[in-house]
């Protein structure tokens, strides 16, 4: 396959490239990313050299660069990443997440459109596969039962999750109007190393070593489910490969945690790991405003992926959540460099 993966080196695309790499069954694989304030290539650098990978500065946003890069390098694979996703900068400035998440998704797919066109129904890119990655949070918020399924009613309740659920539905109608052969994954909240230090888990730990405050908004007790990157990278490849054209299949970690949980957690283990920052750091928990919006529960239903495609976590949170700490500590260099960016 020649395969294009957008938003590779951003968190989760640089984990998916780095698990996809070497595979026999990959001839090329091509990075589109315009290297925003969270795509870095520090975060790819083990992989810069290697003979299948390519490497394309394009913006999603721009309809002829996108379709050269389809038609240059021949793609018949997509695995689609790339999206402005941090909920807080889509409430203070959403016209990035409507132009490069929605506007761009579209310009993606029209490219496809045309390129496997060409071939005609049996021709080379009969087997072209266009996979959108997005997000459990265009389901809305859950109470304190119940799981998001593949049927859910989409719900979106902040400008990031209203521009995915666009982007999934227009999706959905180009393999049904025109027959492109599209699949749809919605994963809940992923962690690992590499994150950009705006999410909460990397935020929690840089401020822990920084002996900051930790803003806690709410009451904390917002419910997340937690997936290791690296097993969101897995799932991902067998949707690409074995998925039904046309079905969505949502990516969940089973590891339910409400926020001031994690951020005790982490609390104690960077103590633990670190105990010459100072230890006690429960003392830096600081309760501020609730964001506008603020879903409760996100829970997904993953029962699909194991079902039709056998797949299913590897990790446990308490695996993934040390291994994850530990290695923010010993890369602290990385979290400076890529820092300086934004």
């Amino acid at each position: 396959m020649n395969l294009l993966v957008t938003g590779g080196a951003g968190f989760i695309g640089s984990s998916l490239i780095q698990h996809l790499m070497g595979r026999p069954e990959v001839n090329r694989l091509v990075n589109l990313d315009c290297l925003t304030y969270a795509g870095h290539p520090a975060n790819l650098r083990s992989v810069a050299g290697h003979p299948q990978y390519r490497f394309e500065k394009v913006d999603l946003r721009n309809k002829a660069a996108v379709l050269r890069v389809v038609q240059e390098h021949a793609i018949d694979q997509v695995m689609h990443l790339a999206a402005e996703s941090h909920v807080d900068r889509s409430i203070s400035g959403p016209g990035d997440f409507i132009h490069t998440n929605i506007v761009g998704t579209f310009h993606l797919l029209e490219a496809c459109r045309e390129m496997w066109s060409q071939s005609g129904p049996a021709g080379a890119n009969a087997g072209a596969r266009f996979l959108h990655v997005s997000t459990d949070e265009v389901y809305g918020s859950l109470g304190p039962t119940g799981y998001f399924k593949e049927s859910t009613p989409y719900a979106p309740n902040s400008p990031y999750s209203a521009s995915k659920a666009a982007s999934d539905l227009l999706v959905r109608s180009y393999h049904h109007t025109y027959g492109l052969p599209t699949l749809i994954t919605n994963c809940s909240n992923n962690y690992g190393p590499r994150q950009f230090p705006e999410k909460l888990i990397p935020v929690v730990i840089q401020n822990i070593l920084n002996r900051k405050p930790i803003p806690v908004y709410g009451d904390g007790l917002n419910v997340r489910d937690w997936l290791y990157v690296g097993d969101h990278s897995e799932a991902l490849w067998q949707v690409l490969r074995r998925g039904r054209l046309g079905e969505t299949y949502n990516i969940g970690g089973h590891n339910e945690w409400a926020n001031i949980r994690i951020v005790e957690l982490l609390c104690d283990l960077v103590d633990e790991l670190e105990p010459a920052r100072g230890g006690e750091s429960r003392r830096l928990i600081t309760f501020v405003k609730d964001r506008p919006g603020h879903d409760r529960r996100y829970a997904v239903d993953a029962g699909k992926m194991e079902q039709e495609l056998g797949w299913k976590p590897a990790h446990t949170f308490e695996q993934g959540i040390r291994e994850t700490v530990r290695w923010y500590l010993e890369n602290q260099a990385w979290v400076d460099e890529v820092g300086r960016k934004d």
